[in-house]
């Protein structure tokens, strides 16, 4: 399958994300990873998968000098996106509360984009899954909050955690978007690639 059809090409995973190394790992992909921190800064300007495409790019930016013919970098960015505003990772506990506690009885969108960077060629696709979550009370809120840390998250929240099992919903759009990275997008850009030699 893709791994076969990938196996002259070097693919380079710039994330620190466990769960998206996990996906990377589901797929059978080989993969190295290599991290290049950069300032996600972006224009206030910019609304929804226009942020996410834009820092999918800018995080592509250290590595271009120095990949190779056949080498593959894949830099990824996720945002919540609700009442027209970006909800990042929080900053501390109580902004944790905060953001899921904007979230509660809504529905919010998840906004995932992904950069494939060759020598010569660069793409973005991007992708939106639509998630509800009921009404959660505070004691709920601030147990998720405690016990699960989720200070590494946009959104403040995990799908696949606890938060998620008692509190969603609704999932519009895929699943895997919501936990980190959109699988289906990946693996059909990667194919385009591969029989596009």
């Amino acid at each position: 399958m893709l791994k076969e059809k990938l196996k002259d090409y070097n693919i380079i995973l710039a994330s620190a994300s466990p769960r998206r190394h996990a996906f990377f790992k589901t797929m059978d992909l080989d993969f190295e990873i290599r991290l290049h921190p950069v300032d996600e800064v972006y224009s206030k300007d910019l609304k929804s998968h226009q942020i996410t495409d834009y820092l999918a790019k800018l995080k592509a930016g250290p590595f271009l000098n120095d990949l190779q013919e056949k080498d593959i970098l894949i830099t990824s960015d996720t945002i919540v996106w609700l009442d027209n505003k970006a909800i990042e990772k929080p900053k501390d506990e109580a902004d944790a509360f905060r953001m899921i506690k904007s979230l509660s009885n809504t529905t919010h969108e998840v906004v995932t984009s992904i950069c494939f960077t060759q020598k010569l060629k660069q793409q973005v696709v991007n992708t939106i899954t639509n998630v509800t979550f009921k009404a959660l009370t505070d004691d709920e809120i601030w147990y998720y909050v405690k016990n699960y840390k989720p200070l590494d998250k946009a959104g403040a929240y995990g799908i696949q955690e606890w938060i998620g099992a008692i509190g969603i919903t609704s999932v519009e759009g895929s699943y895997n978007n919501v936990v980190g990275l959109p699988t289906h997008l990946l693996y059909e850009t990667l194919n385009t690639i591969a029989e596009t030699v």
